[in-house]
């Protein structure tokens, strides 16, 4: 279990001072222009050194991605893009650190700003979060105030700008390029890539875009350094990550833990165990509502990290952990995601746009028990020619849950359609 002294999110709660004297007295904003000091290069090091993945759900190394950027300017500017865009249904941990720990993200966003030689960056905050965005801009307000960003920013003779773009709540803004489509005035549509966003990315200059823990364990990483952040978790899953746990358990919460924690452990200590005992768990969705589902026996051996999920044919997404007792119907459950994807398809894709309302159309006769058995694989057929070949992941998204369910729980889905045919409709499809 980690220790309270190891945790980077101090004020994840909103507990204590949200202000950034609060966020000075518990270390934050400490000796930052010693940081930026030791040079670019050295920070992009250091965060290659610590093992740090992508926390927005794809885990790509983050220092391997900051060093696509160019090193030579060729006149363009540089920026840093924070995608603030949280989403995926279940997930919920990025709002807690705008909302109670804002000034992390911001020393966060200095910090990897420089590393790329940006001297804007612009947090793009999804459209639902209103108070979050009030706190967030708060907080830049004051940093602005204390000379921290702005022109010379920490004393350090570096000019940043920090700006905040509010969405209109589209989930499709949450991948990378839509973003910046979005950022730019236009409707939020993914690009293809190449270019990839490090060569030609926001106005059509370098550009990362990173989630917004990516960003705001940065300088905790670089104060304690890199060897402190790797020493949790396996290898290649390093570090202490959110993990958002919500559904069928006493206590649902967010909490930061130590990578590749087992399931259970997570479960025990921090939300109470399961409703019900470890008896009546059904199913866990690992990493929020785009990767699919694992069954109880599996679930309860699970170690929270990227590899050891991949194994499972599922993933560690963005750590939201949605949990399922034996009340739930899953077939209905893993229908309404594919109903929740169908309505968010941009419809750039012609596999996205029809396979959408394809699957979400045979997933309504699977839980009536209405369809042919033979579907079932006619499903699974669609869902592999719909993952894969779309321009962005969203096709991936809504492809991969119903693979899971089909994976793991075709008895059910098989019973209910046998159950529908000689009469005895069962209670819960019935409702």
């Amino acid at each position: 279990m980690l220790k309270d002294e190891d945790r980077i999110f101090t004020n994840i709660y909103g507990m204590h001072d949200r202000s950034l004297a609060g966020a000075k007295s518990r270390g934050h904003w400490d000796g930052t222009a010693g940081i930026l000091d030791k040079g670019a290069p050295w920070i992009v090091d250091q965060m290659k050194a610590s093992g740090l993945r992508g926390r927005g759900g794809a885990g790509f190394p983050t220092g391997l991605k900051w060093s696509f950027m160019p090193k030579e300017s060729d006149g363009r500017p540089s920026y840093l893009v924070v995608n603030a865009d949280e989403s995926e249904p279940g997930t919920c941990k990025d709002r807690e650190i705008m909302r109670h720990d804002p000034h992390t993200l911001i020393e966060g966003c200095l910090i990897a700003s420089f590393a790329m030689q940006a001297h804007a960056c612009y947090i793009y905050i999804r459209g639902e979060y209103i108070r979050e965005r009030e706190a967030l801009q708060l907080a830049i307000d004051e940093a602005y105030e204390d000379g921290l960003i702005g022109k010379n920013a920490c004393g350090s003779g570096w000019d940043f700008d920090l700006y905040v773009a509010h969405g209109a709540g589209a989930y499709i803004c949450g991948e990378e390029t839509a973003l910046l489509e979005s950022l730019e005035g236009r409707k939020g549509m993914p690009r293809m890539k190449p270019p990839f966003p490090a060569g030609a990315g926001l106005y059509g200059c370098p550009t990362t875009v990173n989630n917004v823990e990516s960003i705001a364990v940065v300088p905790t990483i670089l104060r304690r350094g890199p060897e402190w952040f790797s020493s949790f978790g396996r290898p290649n899953n390093a570090g202490t990550k959110l993990f958002a746990i919500s559904g069928h358990v006493n206590h649902p919460c967010v909490v930061e833990e130590a990578m590749s924690i087992s399931f259970q452990e997570l479960i025990d200590k921090h939300c109470g165990g399961i409703r019900g005992g470890w008896g009546n768990l059904k199913a866990i969705i690992p990493g929020g509502s785009s990767v699919p589902c694992l069954p109880a026996p599996i679930a309860k051996e699970a170690i929270m990290d990227f590899d050891w999920l991949r194994e499972q044919r599922s993933g560690l997404g963005t750590a939201a952990v949605i949990v399922m007792d034996e009340s739930t119907d899953i077939i209905k459950a893993i229908w309404r995601l594919s109903k929740f994807y169908k309505h968010e398809s941009c419809g750039q894709c012609t596999p996205c746009r029809e396979g959408t309302g394809w699957m979400m159309r045979v997933m309504d006769r699977l839980v009536t028990g209405e369809a042919e058995v033979e579907e079932i694989d006619m499903l699974f057929d669609v869902t592999k020619q719909v993952e894969g070949h779309t321009i962005c992941a969203l096709g991936d998204a809504a492809a991969w849950p119903i693979q899971g369910l089909i994976r793991h729980y075709r008895n059910e889905i098989e019973d209910r359609i046998k159950h529908k045919r000689t009469g005895r409709v069962s209670a819960v499809a019935a409702e």
